[in-house]
């Protein structure tokens, strides 16, 4: 029986700076083996002689690839010796972790995407995913919010995925010719059709906390929201229980919920 907290070796292919502090590495595992997950799902990364940390996946399983991509951002000693790896660099991976989208519930429906900041990583997983099977969902919709121009995740790639896309940032530059605040101030511009339109929420909690009562206001019933969560998640499997919240662990309950059970414990 494998040890659960071994991981696997993996080779960094390629590397792509998204914004000054969040690149997204190319990696695939060194044995040639496949690596099957769901949109949404997470892996422990290692860094090694540094430690390892949960991650997002960003890419999609579909089409079917033998890589997948990680996008990380720089924000501790771990986090910061990954940045420093150049392509063919050795690290480790476990997982897949998590229980991901549930993209059946989502099938023939419209899709309203909203996300903040690094919250577009595992978002773009879906997106991607809904793309490869366009003909199964209706219309997507992204909602999306950084803090500046420079801090956009995927600039170069919103608008060749082929959906209504709208954009904010908190503090605009000269470059800058659209909307200027928090994801809220694109709700009025928003017309979808409350009774055919699931809402899927990635980002800070203060940012889901305030767009679940937009949406409210909007008409999309609490029943079609999913929120996707971010927490110190450290071994990834349940065991430690750095991740809980009440009596859920978002390691292995989550890292996805349906709104009607993230509100027993969180303050939405």
């Amino acid at each position: 029986m494998r040890n659960p907290y071994i991981p696997k070796l993996a080779v960094i292919e390629g590397i792509k700076e998204e914004t000054p502090d969040i690149k997204t590495f190319r990696v695939r595992l060194r044995d040639g083996d496949t690596f099957d997950y769901l949109p949404g799902q997470f892996v422990e990364l290692t860094v090694f002689g540094y430690g390892e940390f949960p991650t997002s996946i960003s890419s999609s399983p579909l089409p079917k690839k033998d890589f997948l991509e990680l996008t990380v951002r720089r924000v501790g000693d771990v986090t910061n010796a990954l940045h420093r790896l150049q392509e063919g660099s050795i690290i480790g991976l476990r997982g897949p972790y998590g229980n991901g989208f549930p993209v059946e519930k989502l099938r023939g429906r419209d899709i309203l995407i909203v996300s903040g900041g690094c919250g577009l990583a595992p978002l773009r997983s879906l997106i991607l995913y809904l793309k490869a099977k366009k003909e199964e969902y209706g219309e997507i919709t992204l909602l999306y919010g950084a803090r500046t121009p420079k801090d956009i995740v995927f600039k170069d790639e919103i608008e060749k995925w082929g959906i209504r896309a709208m954009l904010t940032v908190d503090k605009a530059d000269d470059s800058w010719g659209g909307d200027v605040g928090l994801v809220t101030v694109l709700c009025p511009k928003v017309r979808i059709n409350s009774r055919n339109t699931w809402a899927v929420l990635c980002g800070p909690p203060i940012m889901m906390s305030v767009m679940v009562n937009e949406l409210k206001k909007m008409g999309v019933p609490p029943t079609w929201m999913i929120l996707s969560l971010e927490r110190l998640m450290k071994c990834g499997i349940g065991m430690c229980g750095h991740c809980n919240i009440g009596a859920k662990y978002v390691c292995k309950d989550g890292p996805v919920f349906f709104y009607e059970e993230a509100r027993g414990f969180l303050e939405f």
